[in-house]
């Protein structure tokens, strides 16, 4: 009887150490599945005109002072906290500079506003008291360029992104002479050029797909449909 029981223990001893060693091994796979293990990706949607468009970001999300560039036509306020006689709004020119005060010119399109307030508080050290500059984006504009079969061709400037066929329409497009079938977009990107080509009748139609949303700087071109005389 002595025997027999020994036996039993010895058997429920072992069932419990495997047992602890099993679920120590499943704490161990499950800690390698935890947070810190994680990935995220990212997505891209293509759009019917064969451009990448990125995935919108979440509704909380918005540019931070470094990850914003400032571009031609934007208007930015400028503060010295130490000199507010020095304080400004510019607009930024064509050429991509400011007119300050005191220093001249001063490049800004393609800096970010902090990056831009570096650069101020070294043009600008022999007048500050104290050491710093704020750069505020006050407003921007988003220029684009349409020209072709459309009313008003030439630059129109927009204070928000917009799609190619808000730009047309708003230069007026003439419905009886534009092939909307055949919308070509010109835009450059460093050395190169692209092109992308759209059926904005479908987007009328309500057929579009994805919308195709315009940067700045691009080039709409509207052709003329082909008639026989």
């Amino acid at each position: 009887m002595k025997k027999l029981n020994e036996s039993v223990w010895d058997g429920i001893a072992g069932r419990m150490w495997v047992g602890g060693l099993s679920l120590l091994l499943v704490v161990l796979l499950a800690g390698c599945q935890g947070p810190g293990a994680k990935q995220s990706a990212n997505f891209a949607e293509i759009s019917p005109s064969g451009a990448v468009a990125a995935s919108p970001a979440s509704p909380s999300a918005s540019p931070t002072a470094e990850s914003l560039m400032l571009r031609e036509g934007d208007t930015v306020r400028i503060t010295f906290p130490g000199s507010p006689n020095l304080n400004t709004i510019q607009q930024i020119r064509r050429d991509g500079k400011l007119s300050l005060p005191l220093v001249g010119e001063c490049k800004a399109a393609g800096m970010s506003p902090t990056d831009l307030e570096k650069e101020l508080v070294k043009l600008y050290a022999p007048q500050l008291v104290t050491k710093e500059v704020n750069v505020a984006l006050e407003s921007s504009a988003y220029f684009v360029f349409v020209t072709g079969a459309v009313a008003r061709p030439g630059r129109i400037a927009f204070d928000r992104p917009v799609t190619v066929l808000e730009a047309v329409i708003d230069a007026g497009v003439d419905y009886a002479k534009a092939n909307l079938k055949d919308v070509t977009v010109i835009r450059r990107q460093g050395e190169r050029e692209e092109q992308y080509h759209l059926n904005l009748k479908r987007h009328l139609q309500g057929q579009g797909g994805e919308s195709f949303y315009l940067q700045p700087s691009d080039i709409v071109f509207v052709r003329e449909r082909f008639t026989w005389f």
